[in-house]
C-alpha cells in the first residue's frame, strides 16, 4: 500500500499549493494524510478548509494543538470520522483521536494522532494513550500515528515506544522537516514532516512582525506570509502492516516565463 502523509497545512499558501499538488499525484497513492490544524491562517481549520482537503483528496485530516481556535471544529470533529484530534486530550473531549477506514486497494488502516507533552499543552500521557488503540488492532494491521509534538527527544523516545508496534509514527507540529526517515523494526519513523505552507516565512508567518518582536521587544500581531506555498511530506509503502520504504518529499515553486509551476526537488 502506498501512503502519503503531507506535513502541517498552513495558511492560504499552503491550501493552494496542496490542492494543487494532490490532484498531480493523487492516482499515484492508495491512501493520504493531510495534518490541517494550520489550514485557517495558522490558527485551527474550518468547515470550509476541511472540505476542500477532502475533495481535493486527503483520506483523513489531524489536527493538534490549534484543534479548537476555530470554534466551529467543536462541532465538526463531532459530524465526521475523517477529521482526527489528539487521542489524549481528557475524557469528554468531542471528536475521535483514532479512526479505521477502507483503503483502495481494499485493505484497512487506522489513523491515530497523540499530542507530546514536553513544552506543550499538559494532556494526558500520549503513551498510555496511544497503547490502548494499539492493544486493539489485530497483528499485521495497517496504524498510522501521528506524533504532534514540539521535542525532538519526546519524539525520538515514541519512537523507540512504538517501533514494531505500528506501521509508521510521523512527527508533526515543528514546521521544518528533519533528515532522518528511518525504519524502526518495520515502524517507518521521522521526526517530522515538515510545513506546507509559505515558502519566504517563519514558520508560517510573514518576516517582518516576527523580526519586530524579536528585536524589540515589543509586542506585534504575526501575519500569515503570502509568499508561494511549498510541500512537505513522506511517501511510504507498507506491506502486512511494516514500513518497506519511506521517502522524504520537497516540492515547491519556480519562477519561469509562463508563471509559477509545482516542482519536486
Amino acid at each position: 500500500m502506498n501512503v502519503l502523509f503531507v506535513g502541517d497545512v498552513f495558511g492560504q499558501s499552503g491550501m493552494t499549493v496542496v490542492r494543487r499538488y494532490l490532484r498531480q499525484v493523487r492516482d499515484d497513492y492508495d491512501f493520504v494524510v493531510v495534518n490541517g490544524e494550520n489550514a485557517a491562517a495558522g490558527r485551527g481549520i474550518t468547515r470550509k478548509l476541511f472540505g476542500q482537503l477532502r475533495e481535493a483528496g486527503a483520506d483523513v485530516v489531524t489536527l493538534g494543538n490549534h484543534s479548537w481556535d476555530q470554534a466551529e471544529a467543536l462541532k465538526l470533529v463531532e459530524e465526521t470520522p475523517h477529521l482526527i484530534r489528539p487521542l489524549n486530550y481528557p475524557p469528554g473531549t468531542p471528536g475521535l483521536g483514532s479512526g479505521t477506514f477502507s483503503v483502495r486497494n481494499g485493505e484497512r488502516v487506522t489513523v491515530a494522532q497523540v499530542m507530546g507533552r514536553v513544552l506543550m499543552q499538559p494532556l494526558d500521557d500520549p503513551f498510555r494513550a496511544i497503547d490502548r488503540v494499539l492493544t486493539e488492532q489485530p497483528i499485521g494491521a495497517n496504524v498510522l500515528v501521528d506524533f504532534h509534538a514540539e521535542a525532538t527527544s519526546e519524539k525520538k523516545v515514541m519512537g523507540y515506544h512504538l517501533a514494531g508496534r505500528c506501521s509508521a509514527l510521523i512527527g508533526t507540529h515543528t514546521h521544518v522537516q528533519t533528515a532522518d526517515e528511518t525504519i524502526l523494526s518495520g515502524t517507518g519513523y521521522i521526526t517530522d514532516v515538515g510545513m506546507t505552507g509559505p515558502q519566504n516565512s517563519s514558520l508560517g508567518m510573514n518576516f517582518d512582525e516576527v523580526h519586530y518582536r524579536l528585536t524589540s521587544g515589543l509586542p506585534k500581531r504575526f501575519r500569515p506570509s503570502s509568499t508561494p506555498g511549498e510541500i512537505r511530506a513522506v511517501a511510504i509503502v507498507l506491506q502486512e502492516g511494516k514500513t518497506r520504504a519511506i521517502r522524504r518529499i520537497q516540492a515547491g515553486h519556480k519562477n519561469n516565463d509562463i508563471g509559477q509551476e509545482v516542482i519536486e526537488y
